[in-house]
């Protein structure tokens, strides 16, 4: 008994004497601490006191696009920590090639009466994605926040790290490097984190001669796998600095130019975005733009939470500025050799 109250407590973050009031039903512990303890109670795999164990644990869906691109994790271990510590359960449903879709996600969340869902990386930031099983939770009054982009019409409060903001500080650093032909690696056309950041990159190369040719932009998947493909394209347009819509599209540009006999970043430059884990651990340490992770995670539940509560909350997207992070992946663009 001892050794329980214990751990509940470190995981709660509360004393010993608080989980003994929960677990004896006795008042003096607000709602959400109570929820908390319960919470930690069966994350632990502890049983509940008899006369608690009808109170199920409230549970909120967290449904990722994939967990190989470590800022999908990262948003996770935010969103879930928030949510533990109001007394909310995290269900961690990741998406497979060929396994459970998000709408099968969606139909598993409903059938366990979940409190509210939070999305991160899903189709409602494609244009042309399935969008029915995000009007099935919106019918059913389901608490929901997206993160990072969304189209229109959906009616969802979100929370985005600026693409636009993101864009010009990658730009403007390789402009002051002296790179005129920069290039854009991106995600799929109707993509709108993707979109958003093109719209940028356009409207920051219409003050140079030639603005920013078709050929400077490929689309590819969001991995280095994609990243390495579209560095092929560009590089034979003469791309000398590179804007990677991911970290790891920007690691795979990396590897494309290493295997052209090119050097990174002496004769190309790149810049990635997320700053996901152990960027700054790879050769060269990658410059990349930053997403502020725990501000956004924590917006994202507190969002959910006030909706839970029956409370208001803004439909408008917040915008959450980034941060460039420069490191040995960028330096200054290559001089042309004399004529």
């Amino acid at each position: 008994m001892t050794r329980r109250l214990a751990e509940v407590a470190q995981k709660v973050g509360v004393s010993e004497a608080t989980v003994s009031r929960v677990l004896n039903g006795k008042p003096g512990v607000s709602e959400g601490t109570r929820q908390a303890v319960l919470s930690a109670l069966d994350v632990l795999g502890y049983e509940r006191p008899t006369q608690l164990r009808g109170e199920r644990a409230r549970l909120v869906g967290l449904v990722l696009p994939e967990l190989q691109n470590p800022i999908f994790p990262a948003f996770a271990e935010v969103v879930g920590g928030a949510l533990g510590r109001l007394g909310l359960t995290p269900v961690l449903c990741t998406q497979t090639k060929g396994g459970v879709s998000e709408a099968d996600y969606v139909d598993l969340l409903l059938q366990q009466h979940v409190s509210g869902v939070v999305f991160a990386g899903g189709h409602y930031a494609l244009a042309d994605g399935p969008h029915e099983h995000y009007r099935h939770l919106a019918d059913r009054r389901i608490p929901v926040v997206l993160i990072n982009g969304t189209v229109g019409g959906l009616g969802f409060p979100g929370v985005s790290c600026d693409d636009a903001v993101a864009v010009e500080q990658a730009w403007r650093h390789l402009t002051s490097l002296g790179h005129e032909r920069i290039g854009l690696v991106l995600g799929s056309s109707g993509h709108v984190p993707s979109e958003r950041k093109l719209a940028a990159a356009r409207s920051l190369a219409a003050c140079h001669a030639g603005g920013l040719p078709d050929d400077r932009v490929a689309r590819t998947m969001f991995s280095l796998e994609g990243g390495q493909a579209a560095a092929g394209r560009l590089l034979d347009a003469g791309v000398t600095g590179f804007v990677c819509a991911s970290d790891p599209m920007a690691l795979g540009v990396v590897r494309a130019v290493r295997r052209r006999g090119l050097s990174v970043p002496g004769d190309v430059s790149v810049v990635g975005y997320d700053d996901s884990a152990f960027m700054n651990c790879t050769e060269p340490p990658l410059t990349t733009v930053r997403q502020p992770i725990d501000a956004m995670g924590r917006a994202a539940v507190e969002l959910l939470s006030a909706q839970i509560g029956g409370h208001f909350v803004t439909r408008d997207e917040l915008l959450f500025e980034p941060e460039l992070v420069v490191r040995g992946s960028t330096a200054q663009a290559p001089r042309d050799p004399a004529p």
